[in-house]
């Protein structure tokens, strides 16, 4: 009788994808996304247990006047965040680690990634994404045609047709922090 493990059975861990990125003794870039967040880590194995070097969260971005929400600009950033941490610990060349999501081309977790790596994270696994979804264009697109359906961005005084703008703003914060 096979034993199925708890956290598999949870659909919280695929143990063969987790068996395979360890094998490669590298550190991970972990990217989880949540209904309304983006977290990223860099983890890097130890026998006791995982030990987190360090970490980004998308609720950060506030402090760089962002409202983060979980879309593609946010995730983007991020990533960026993160790699501005990481870049201070002298962490070296890191693979992907996307858990239990499928990966698919336009997905957040790899908006995250791109922000890592345009911001001098070395990631293995290559990775392409749309610049104009990054600035949030496509963002800016749909609000004008939906102008009610942005609160949030409304109570933070923000204009969404200048989303790309504000992009541009907090990137650069991030990068000379």
């Amino acid at each position: 009788m096979h034993m199925i493990r708890r956290r598999r059975k949870e659909g919280r861990t695929d143990y063969a994808k987790r068996i395979a990125l360890l094998k490669g003794r590298m550190p991970r870039v972990v990217v989880r996304r949540s209904n309304r967040s983006v977290t990223m880590q860099v983890v890097l194995y130890e026998q006791s247990g995982d030990k987190v070097v360090a970490m980004a969260h998308s609720s950060e971005l506030m402090e760089f006047g962002w409202i983060p929400k979980r879309n593609t600009p946010t995730a983007y950033l991020t990533g960026a965040l993160l790699a501005r941490k990481v870049l201070k610990l002298n962490v070296g060349e890191c693979t992907l680690d996307i858990g239990l999501r499928k990966p698919s081309k336009a997905s957040i977790l790899f908006a995250a990634a791109k922000g890592a790596v345009d911001n001098g994270l070395k990631i293995r696994n290559s990775i392409e994404f749309d610049e104009r979804r990054i600035r949030g264009e496509h963002i800016k697109a749909y609000a004008g045609a939906n102008k009610d359906a942005f609160t949030l961005y409304k109570k933070g005084n923000v204009d969404v047709a200048k989303l790309d703008e504000l992009f541009g703003k907090v990137s650069t914060a991030i990068k000379t922090k």
